[in-house]
């Protein structure tokens, strides 16, 4: 069965449906980064005092408290959970729309990768391997990356390349 432009072949039912849950999913995914970027975790000194605490410094805003293993093992265990069931889900998407082989692969493959670096490198950050910083930050960058492209690229084929289809068969 051939699954390339399959997407762009579904009903118009089928083509809304699968448009507002992408839609719908990326209010999800953005809101999920204005609490990150709320909470001062956007660059590496703010992920570092995020998890760890910062309770040494006497002139802070807001007084942050190192998290606890439990907490840590939640926010890990949620997020890689949840993470990973969205970008399955985008990723089948991905994977109906008329692109190239190697670059539905990269869009589906690099964000668990990044999911794992990601919140991975969050515990081993907590866990005292400061460096991890950076790797969690990279990691959250392609992963958004990876999502923002995804997304739009089913949206646009959704919706434009189905009139340029329509266009090619009158």
């Amino acid at each position: 069965m051939e699954f390339n432009g399959l997407l762009l072949k579904l009903p118009k039912a089928i083509r809304l449906f699968i448009g507002a849950f992408v839609i719908v999913l990326s209010v999800g995914y953005y809101t999920g980064l204005l609490f990150v970027s709320e909470t001062s975790t956007s660059n590496p000194s703010g992920i570092e005092e995020n998890y760890l605490g910062n309770e040494a410094d006497e002139n802070a805003e807001i007084m942050k408290f190192k998290k606890s293993k439990r907490q840590m093992l939640t926010i890990v265990h949620t997020h890689i959970l949840s993470m990973s069931f969205i970008f399955f889900l985008l990723g089948v998407l991905v994977w109906l729309t008329n692109l190239p082989t190697r670059l539905k692969l990269f869009l589906t493959i690099e964000p668990f990768l990044s999911v794992l670096l990601t919140f991975g490198g969050i515990y081993f950050l907590w866990s005292g391997i400061s460096w991890f910083k950076y790797i969690v930050m990279l990691s959250g960058f392609l992963m958004t990356a990876t999502y923002t492209a995804s997304a739009l690229i089913v949206l646009y084929q959704l919706t434009f390349s189905v009139k340029k289809a329509n266009i090619i068969n009158q």
